[in-house]
């Protein structure tokens, strides 16, 4: 097994150190009689249509549900400087959500300053985004939680490095994929393209979500029947245009219970 091999933990040990590492197998339960985990993998049909609020708000019901949740954003582009800490939003959106809490440096092994590109943010800083770090820190998430949401960054095909994307992060991670589609002009083809890339690296997708990222596109209701015809995968829910977009509140518009392996309530 080479250090660019998926490495992914198949059972649920106490400890990081104690994680079993295994290329392209997803977690086992840790014993029998134990439910299956809840792990997934969430992408979009582009960059800021409402990934990190869907990401928050499956945080937010896992933790209703009495589940151990934490959430990952492997590579976040985009900081300022706050308390003398480098933050990100989406990366604070994601710890607020969850109850597990662990140090930005696992939940976010590449935290770029810059807002670009994943690729132009970290040769700006002299960094080469690698495989090895994001999928070592999955294995420590899975070890200290009871369910991960993994948030992709950009669309499914963004560059990391110049021969690695997150498309094959995503097929290293091998989880089951949730597609959050922003209502626009030209959805249609970016939502049907990106379930054909998912498919095509052999990942299943799980499910998706319809976001209103404006509040008065023409069609909507047409745009979300053409996908749901379309798309082999449930409508997970429509989440409205919020005036106030918190992960409470998105939760309200979803059905996550659709996704396979969601927890029933305290049952995990």
């Amino acid at each position: 097994m080479s250090l660019d091999d998926p490495v992914i933990a198949v059972d649920k040990p106490e400890t990081a150190t104690e994680a079993v590492l295994e290329p392209k197998t997803q977690p086992a339960p840790a014993a029998a009689g134990w439910p299956p985990r809840f792990c997934c993998f969430v992408t979009g049909t582009d960059t800021e249509i409402g990934k990190t609020l869907v990401s928050s708000a499956m945080l937010h019901a896992l933790v209703q549900a009495g589940v151990r949740a934490c959430g990952m954003k492997p590579v976040a582009a985009g900081t300022e400087l706050r308390d003398g800490e480098w933050r990100n939003d989406d990366c604070d959106q994601l710890a607020a959500a969850g109850n597990v809490h662990l140090p930005q440096s696992i939940t976010t092994p590449f935290l770029l300053k810059e807002p670009a590109a994943p690729h132009i943010a970290a040769a700006l800083e002299g960094i080469t985004i690698s495989p090895v770090p994001i999928l070592a820190a999955y294995v420590e998430i899975n070890a200290a939680s009871d369910a991960v949401v993994v948030e992709g960054v950009g669309g499914f095909r963004v560059p990391l490095n110049d021969d690695f994307d997150t498309a094959d992060l995503a097929e290293q991670l091998a989880l089951p994929v949730v597609l959050v589609v922003g209502l626009r002009l030209g959805c249609i083809s970016h939502a049907l393209l990106t379930v054909e890339a998912i498919e095509a690296r052999g990942l299943t997708l799980a499910g998706w979500v319809a976001n209103e990222t404006q509040a008065d596109m023409a069609f909507a209701d047409e745009n979300i029947a053409a996908l749901s015809q379309r798309i082999d995968a449930p409508l997970l829910g429509r989440v409205p245009r919020l005036a106030e977009p918190t992960a409470q509140e998105a939760a309200t518009h979803i059905d996550f219970t659709q996704l396979p392996n969601w927890p029933a309530e305290n049952k995990l």
